[in-house]
């Protein structure tokens, strides 16, 4: 039974991240506007398209249960998924495709390290070794670069803010995303007027622009509610691996159709990451099948005592 259900989820699952992955392709032909406005454009069509799921399914009035800690809480996750957004789209519009990869496959390291930093947890030996490997990938990318990869960094460390959020705030997927846009709508419609008044705005340019920004609202939201769902009916350590779906194909689109230069030392830099990434992976697969083992092993010492009474 567990299998059956499974293979539906991870359907959805690899459904989301194939999503995700494909994003450069879409993001790259709103390059005629700024990030800023895309982001404004996003963030009123995503919310405008979740208040009708909600009120398709007759739970628009849950909005309203909704206690002043919680609001606080969607505060900062939208702040930080604007951050997250903006910094994409700019990194895609602006031809570093392969840098935003970068920032999703040492998005995991990040949020160890906020483990670390935030919630004081400890970290196994394996841990350490993939965050040293991780740190040392970042220096070497920093000389490759002659810079920070600081569009990389930025999209990690705010993902990972919003996903310390999502753990910790009561909502499910579809009331969190439209608590998110409430918060946020007021400030990004105040944004549109701005630039709609001092004639900046494109999406008013053409019919054909303002398609694309139309439709930023059911392309964010559909992965989001497929990875709810794939959430829901796999394994923690089973999604752990499909996440590295999503920055392997917009590394594939950046190196393959958008011809972004890939040196031998940024490609030493992403060994590293990969490196790291292997095994803070098979430290977390061999966890989770400690834990299952263990527990599996208790509940039958349970049954039997129980039997023997």
């Amino acid at each position: 039974m567990q299998r059956s259900r499974s293979i539906p989820g991870v359907a959805f699952g690899m459904s989301a991240f194939f999503l995700w992955g494909l994003f450069p392709a879409f993001f790259g032909l709103l390059a005629f506007a700024s990030a800023a406005e895309v982001v404004a454009q996003r963030i009123l069509w995503t919310l405008l398209v979740v208040l009708a799921v909600l009120m398709v399914s007759g739970r628009l009035r849950e909005l309203r249960g909704i206690g002043a800690r919680i609001w606080r809480l969607a505060a900062v996750a939208s702040a930080a998924i604007a951050i997250n957004w903006g910094v994409y789209v700019y990194g895609v519009t602006s031809g570093q495709v392969v840098e935003c990869a970068l920032g999703y496959f040492i998005n995991p390291l990040v949020t160890v390290a906020f483990g670390v930093l935030i919630f004081r947890e400890r970290l196994a030996k394996a841990q350490w070794a993939a965050l040293g490997l991780g740190a040392a990938a970042v220096a070497v990318l920093t000389v490759d670069y002659g810079r920070p990869p600081v569009i990389a960094l930025i999209l990690a460390c705010s993902f990972a803010t919003y996903g310390l959020v999502k753990k910790v705030i009561p909502l499910d997927a579809v009331r969190g995303i439209a608590a998110e846009g409430v918060v946020a709508a007021p400030f990004a419609l105040a944004f549109v007027i701005v630039l709609a008044v001092t004639g900046r705005s494109e999406f008013g340019s053409s019919a054909g622009h303002a398609a694309l920004m139309l439709a930023t609202g059911p392309v964010t939201l559909i992965p989001l509610l497929l990875f709810a769902v794939a959430a829901q009916r796999v394994p923690l350590s089973t999604m752990g691996l499909l996440q590295y779906l999503t920055p392997a194909l917009q590394m594939a689109w950046g190196v393959a159709v958008a011809h972004e230069p890939m040196p031998a030392s940024r490609w030493a830099g992403f060994a590293l990451i990969w490196a790291a990434l292997a095994i803070f992976t098979a430290h977390a697969l061999l966890r989770a099948r400690r834990t299952h083992r263990e527990g599996r092993d208790g509940g039958l010492v349970q049954s039997s005592m129980q039997k023997s009474a």
